[in-house]
């Protein structure tokens, strides 16, 4: 309760500048786009409850909010660059790679908040593999989408401590671009090509649950200790316009957040109903409230990942301090 009076403290400060700075009248209607899995269950409940429309009300704004869902990071950052969405909320590379590219231009974009700090989980029906070193040419390794996505990222940063620096993409010829849900079905059938897959939740738990897969690598054991899975990112050109509404979305995602961890059972009622998942209500709740998963909005091991990427030349400039790819909303925040 502290941390939410803080936080609207900070809402009303930035809504009374922006009143008194003679602000343009922002948008009417948020686009926001999310892709599938519990990584995105802070937004399906910010949906159901209207929590934006919410805060953005206590802030004098009349919004309306509008959700898309789409496959994959690629699709959502399409989506953001071409002005057909607002939010999108991708994992820490695609941030830093659309921060490298757009820092310091008139299309620079940067991270609002994170949404959550969950795990990657490698899994296999190879019984052969046992760590990522037992990979050979004939195996695949699904990921949401190669080199650019946290799973990818995790998976060179696991190769680099095995083989060494020079050979951190070992395995990327062997990894293949799949949505989750389908490289989930692929594995579990067990009649495709895939016999591997980097999975968010809650598609791991899915495929652990089946005779014969079984679990290579998790992420959090890469890294050592926990990492945010993925950031609520917009364009400095929206923000810098809109600073209640994003203010407003700061606030819905904290309320959201603070009603999952209390309510994980009704939050994963909130999932099955919007995502028609038919999973039992007893074993999604389980996933949500799984001591892996943290739904928050501060950002942790953001430097990790970055610095690695920049270390291999995945991207050009590497940030002073995570705070460089986000917006000023998240600098109160404990980050890392």
């Amino acid at each position: 309760m502290m941390r939410l009076r803080k936080l609207l403290a900070v809402i009303v400060a930035l809504a009374a500048l922006a009143v008194a700075s003679g602000a343009q009248a922002e948008v009417a209607k948020v686009r926001v786009s999310r892709q599938f899995g519990l990584p995105y269950l802070p937004m399906i409940v910010i949906e159901d409850q209207h929590l934006l429309e919410k805060h953005a009300k206590f802030l004098g704004v009349d919004v309306e909010s509008q959700w898309t869902q789409r496959v994959g990071p690629a699709a959502d950052l399409d989506a953001l660059l071409s002005g057909n969405a607002d939010f999108v909320g991708p994992g820490i590379p695609t941030l830093a790679t659309v921060w490298d590219k757009t820092s310091g231009t008139p299309q620079e974009i940067r991270a609002l908040i994170a949404m959550q700090s969950m795990p990657y989980v490698l899994v296999t029906r190879n019984p052969a593999v046992k760590t990522i070193a037992d990979f050979t040419d004939k195996d695949k390794i699904a990921l949401p989408a190669v080199k650019l996505t946290g799973h990818a990222i995790a998976l060179e940063m696991e190769a680099a401590k095995i083989w060494g620096q020079d050979h951190y993409d070992k395995l990327d010829s062997i990894t293949i671009t799949r949505s989750h849900a389908d490289a989930a079905a692929a594995l579990i059938s067990g009649k495709s090509e895939i016999d591997a897959h980097f999975a968010s939740a809650p598609f791991y738990y899915y495929e652990l649950a089946t005779p014969g897969i079984h679990q290579v690598l998790k992420s959090y054991d890469t890294l050592g200790t926990k990492h945010t899975n993925g950031v609520l990112i917009t364009a400095k050109k929206f923000h810098d316009a809109n600073p209640k509404i994003c203010a407003a979305m700061v606030a819905a995602f904290e309320e959201a957040d603070a009603f999952i961890k209390a309510h994980p059972r009704e939050a994963a009622q909130t999932y099955l109903k919007a995502t028609g998942d038919k999973t039992s209500l007893d074993d999604l709740a389980k996933m949500v409230a799984d001591p892996d998963v943290e739904y928050t909005t501060t950002p942790v091991s953001i430097m990790k990942i970055v610095g690695f990427m920049h270390e291999v030349g995945r991207i050009k400039k590497m940030p002073a301090s995570w705070k460089d790819m986000f917006f000023p909303e998240a600098y109160g925040l404990n980050g890392s």
